[in-house]
């Protein structure tokens, strides 16, 4: 019972470089959920957000000694659930052949399965930092000042970059506005 109580305290507090197991228990019961769907929203499949969630706390367990304490784990998770994804993406997508059956007819309109599948593609080409925040914004819905916060950047930086982001994504996908 009072093993319940500790691990249902929330963490503000940094998270210490190695968390001992108790404090990664508390962690992974706290966030998983979290790490789990925004994997799964760049990913777009169940199993590939299961390996993204254990790869991210899988890498919890091996940091190294000299790393800085973790100050909000929630943004932390986040950002290595979007980069970790992302690297899924990236390798699937390099070692993959295009099945031109697959693709939409000339003229045609593709299915939503057929967009998300194109908008992962794209996204994986943008650079980190661009992906990250176009991620951040638009598949985990932060707001802008949400997600300066969690980077350590200004307002201003994030605007410029998922103006950016946006536009490439559009020449990319073949829209002009």
């Amino acid at each position: 019972m009072l093993v319940e109580t500790l691990i249902k305290t929330k963490h503000e507090d940094p998270v210490p470089i190695i968390p001992n197991p108790l404090e990664l228990g508390d962690m992974y019961r706290e966030h998983h959920a979290m790490v789990f769907r925004t994997a799964y929203r760049i990913t777009g499949n169940a199993p590939d957000a299961e390996d993204v969630l254990q790869t991210v706390f899988l890498r919890m367990v091996r940091r190294d000694d000299s790393a800085e304490a973790i100050e909000y784990p929630e943004n932390y998770l986040r950002r290595a659930a979007v980069h970790a994804a992302l690297d899924l993406v990236r390798a699937k997508r390099s070692g993959a052949h295009v099945d031109l059956d697959r693709l939409p007819a000339a003229g045609s309109r593709p299915d939503e399965g057929d967009l998300r599948e194109l908008l992962r593609n794209a996204l994986a080409e943008l650079p980190a930092r661009s992906a990250e925040i176009f991620s951040l914004r638009f598949f985990e819905g932060l707001t802008n000042p949400e997600i300066a916060k969690a980077l350590g950047i200004s307002s201003i930086a994030v605007a410029v970059t998922l103006h950016r982001a946006r536009r490439i994504l559009q020449k990319t996908l073949g829209k002009t506005n």
